[in-house]
């Protein structure tokens, strides 16, 4: 329960934060791909490597990773059926599988995998749409809600909270924001 008042406290903070749309978006978006594909791989660490090197917002990228990996597993038989379709029965690339899986770093990517090449693609066409919603809500969200949010009492009750207070200080000092 305690992770789930602190998803929602960072979440709000995330879009509290007066970053650029663009930045929270990238962040989300880049997030997205390593919350689809499946445990570690290689594209996974470039993109966490991609995510410290940009100017993106590093906690959307946590919080789209969290976020997409909660659902990505019910998305897994799509997965396995694209992989399955680019793997075996789209024959001209058979070539190209071969030739990846004899070069030494290549199977790191684990793309022969049907499930991890599967959401690789997907998760890859879903970069621009992704960052494109991401973006429009965030834009959306500072313009109209934010200020009403800050408004309920529930969050004002929250934010007066001594014990809230602390925990803040606590854990964004931590962290270094």
């Amino acid at each position: 329960m305690v992770w789930l008042a602190d998803l929602i406290f960072r979440t709000f903070k995330i879009l509290h934060s007066g970053n650029e749309p663009k930045h929270m978006a990238g962040g989300f978006a880049l997030g997205s791909i390593i919350g689809l594909t499946p445990a570690l791989s290689l594209q996974t660490l470039l993109v966490y490597c991609l995510i410290l090197l940009v100017n993106v917002n590093i906690g959307a990228a946590f919080f789209s990773i969290f976020v997409f990996s909660c659902f990505a597993y019910l998305l897994d038989p799509l997965f396995h059926a694209i992989g399955y379709f680019l793997l075996v029965k789209v024959e001209f690339l058979t070539p190209v599988w071969t030739y990846l899986y004899n070069i030494p770093i290549a199977p790191l990517t684990r793309f022969y995998n049907t499930v991890v090449l599967g959401s690789l693609v997907v998760s890859l066409v879903l970069f621009c749409p992704v960052y494109l919603v991401f973006t429009k809500f965030v834009v959306y969200y500072q313009k109209h809600w934010a200020q009403r949010v800050e408004k309920l009492k529930i969050v004002q009750w929250v934010r007066a909270n001594t014990l809230f207070q602390w925990y803040e200080k606590v854990t964004f000092k931590s962290m270094g924001e």
